[in-house]
């Protein structure tokens, strides 16, 4: 899949990279697949990089990319929180953010009977990315589809900032980084 050419089929909403500005793929213009992880695709396009949702994976003559159904997983809503979060990729790193060490805090708040509030602080590899907005409101997405989840609160903080000490052993090797 990496460094394939596909041609645009249908018209697709993208987000540019690392902007988060919104942009639309036109029919018949070539790009380069560079990232399929999770449920979004990364092509480069015309000298910069425009993420897709995976849902919209036909528009490139692939196919659609679903995360499974969370809820028929087993699991405590705190592990199937993590399971959300490790289908969430930086858009240019082809690692999840929970194991790129993004995710500062998750705590899981019982707010009555199989009812609950889920907190989660994190931050991103640079300060500078404008997909830090995107990546919040995915996360958000994910967690929200969960069972009992009745609320979720997004923090962004670059305090401390990111550096690659906070990836896991399996992403650093996953990046040639051991």
């Amino acid at each position: 899949m990496h460094d394939r050419t596909v041609e645009v089929l249908r018209a697709v909403d993208g987000t540019l990279i690392p902007s988060g500005t919104k942009v639309t793929l036109q029919p018949g213009t070539f790009v380069m697949i560079t990232q399929a992880l999770g449920d979004s695709y990364t092509v480069y396009v015309n000298g910069n990089l425009v993420r897709v949702a995976g849902g919209d994976g036909d528009a490139l003559g692939l196919v659609i990319l679903q995360a499974e159904d969370v809820n028929a997983m087993e699991g405590s809503v705190e592990e199937k929180v993590w399971i959300q979060l490790r289908t969430c990729y930086d858009p240019e790193i082809p690692v999840n953010i929970a194991d790129l060490g993004l995710i500062y805090q998750c705590e899981v708040l019982p707010l009555g009977s199989e009812q609950y509030q889920i907190i989660v602080t994190m931050t991103l590899t640079a300060p500078g990315c404008g997909m830090g907005p995107v990546l919040l409101s995915e996360v958000e997405s994910k967690i929200k589809q969960i069972n009992g989840v009745q609320d979720v609160k997004m923090t962004l903080t670059f305090d401390p900032p990111w550096d690659r000490s906070k990836m896991t052993d399996e992403a650093k090797l996953q990046l040639g980084l051991l």
